[in-house]
Order: structure tokens, then C-alpha cells, then sequence
């Protein structure tokens, strides 16, 4: 093979593979706008919800209890993934841990 051979295998060789992310940003939707599909999908589930439950105001909370009522098990588990994993307190109010410690005297069953 020829200098000129091996400089253009050498060169193609050498291609960068970029990552997700990086690179130009396409002409897709901006950042944290939710896709379309996803939007009217999530909206017709809470409307579906708050009918279930009785319609009005209130509707997705009643919907909600008589889930947890009925369906205890898939109830927590949806808690499980909408609750934050931890808690955080306020700078100015910080969260404060009580510990508490009871000695109690034993009872006196002979009386009985």
C-alpha cells in the first residue's frame, strides 16, 4: 500500500463517535417540555380518575382513598415512586431529631 493508502485508512480510523448530548443541538423540542403523546396521555388519565371518583373538585383524592382502601398493596407502591426518597429540611428551619427514651416499672400482676 501506498504512504497516501495508509494516511486515508489512518484517518478514517481515527473518526470520533459522539455521545448522546453531545454535539449541535437538533431542531427537536426545547429541554422540559414534555412530548405531545405523553401530555394528552397523562391529562386523559387524570380526567379518567377524577371521574372514577365522583367527578368535581375532589374526584382524584376520592378515587385515590378507595384505591388505598381496596388495593393496599399497589397503592404503596405508587407512594413509593411519587414520595421523594429523602427529605431535606429549610436552611432556616432545620429538620431537629428527638430520641426519647421511657424507663418503665414493671406492673405488679399479683394483685389481679
Amino acid at each position: 500500500m501506498s504512504d497516501q493508502a495508509d494516511e486515508a485508512v489512518g484517518s478514517e480510523a481515527v473518526k470520533e463517535t459522539l455521545k448522546i448530548g453531545e454535539g449541535k443541538p437538533g431542531p427537536g423540542r426545547p429541554k422540559g417540555v414534555p412530548n405531545k403523546t405523553t401530555a394528552l396521555l397523562k391529562d386523559a388519565i387524570l380526567q379518567a380518575a377524577q371521574k372514577a371518583g365522583g367527578g368535581g373538585e375532589e374526584g382524584i383524592v376520592e378515587y385515590l382513598t378507595i384505591q388505598a382502601q381496596t388495593n393496599p398493596g399497589p397503592f404503596m407502591s405508587l407512594l413509593g415512586k411519587v414520595l421523594p426518597m429523602t427529605v431535606a429540611g429549610d436552611a432556616n428551619n432545620p429538620l431537629e431529631l428527638v430520641t426519647r427514651i421511657e424507663l418503665v416499672a414493671p406492673r405488679d400482676n399479683s394483685a389481679d
